[in-house]
């Protein structure tokens, strides 16, 4: 059997390959190593596009497709039946959750002030501070996955109070549900998002969610652009009465003009979250596991279901 990956490092970082298995680089669905007959195992290109996808119609022997994103929601309902869809669950978490930690601290200490204060050759002392501070604050983390969990051991030692909401409350873990949020968002200074884009979390932040939310809150965008409604978005920034650092936009990349360019209340960083050195190790770690589980026989983890 053969098995395409996207990075020729990966040749190495996949650990040992069974035996009877050819391992081929394909960096993208244009590039083909060799007749793709034969290819039942594929790492697709990270952070690949909808474009992608069909190339898994043109694998006729794919069984798996592994993704190194731990979104999947442009492979959803997308494969064949026969091929089973794994995310990369567990490959993000520190890299997101410090971007996460990073990104507030950066907001809330007025460092995107102090950095074009820099470029101005101004020492701003007298007219930033005194700054917001992260201790003291109440963060509601709005996805309780592995990244939520990440998330919430990097804040923790922040001398915050933490809340955590999952798409199903949890009560013996402390853990609220989504219909919970109405009640929750009011009391919140920090708003974290860490949901996957499903049908259930696209546009789960809207003019309602945004107008519950408390006066100078900041609101936190780790997971996707269509999680949040841009236009309702960028109607409350306007008004000032909330502020927001976002990862991901929509529509993504961000044009041009777009007004969350130029709002003196909102920090941006292109889709970066995931984007660390640590990715491709951790990455292939995970492929090679599942590719070893696969040639034994033995059940995959990761396996996305109902969007997850």
């Amino acid at each position: 059997m053969k098995v395409w990956i996207p990075h020729p490092v990966g040749l190495e970082l996949l650990g040992e390959i069974p035996a009877g298995v050819t391992v081929e680089v394909a960096p993208t669905p244009e590039q083909l190593p060799s007749d793709p007959a034969g290819v039942r195992f594929w790492v697709p290109p990270f952070l690949a596009q909808a474009a992608a996808v069909p190339m898994a119609a043109k694998l006729p022997d794919l069984r798996v497709v592994q993704l190194l994103s731990a979104g999947a929601d442009v492979w959803v309902g997308r494969l064949p039946e026969h091929v089973m869809l794994c995310d990369g669950r567990g490959v993000h978490d520190s890299s997101t959750a410090e971007w996460v930690v990073a990104a507030t601290l950066a907001y809330l200490r007025s460092f995107p002030v102090f950095a074009l204060a820099q470029s101005r050759h101004e020492w701003s002392y007298d007219r930033v501070n005194p700054t917001d501070e992260l201790a003291g604050k109440r963060v509601l983390v709005v996805g309780a996955g592995s990244i939520g969990a990440a998330t919430r051991a990097r804040l923790a030692p922040f001398e915050v109070e933490l809340t955590m909401v999952a798409r199903t409350a949890r009560p013996a873990e402390g853990v609220y549900g989504v219909d919970d949020l109405p009640a929750l968002l009011p009391e919140a200074d920090v708003v974290v998002l860490l949901v996957p884009l499903t049908d259930a979390t696209r546009g789960l932040v809207d003019a309602g969610f945004l107008a519950a939310m408390r006066d100078g809150a900041l609101l936190v965008n780790a997971a996707r652009g269509p999680v949040v409604q841009t236009d309702a978005l960028v109607a409350e920034l306007v008004t000032g009465r909330i502020s927001a650092a976002l990862d991901v936009t929509e529509p993504e990349p961000l044009p041009a003009g777009h007004p969350l360019w130029d709002l003196p209340n909102v920090l941006l960083t292109p889709h970066v979250g995931g984007s660390v050195r640590g990715l491709l190790p951790r990455g292939y770690r995970l492929a090679g596991e599942q590719l070893r589980r696969f040639v034994a026989g033995e059940p995959l983890v990761n396996e996305v279901v109902d969007g997850y």
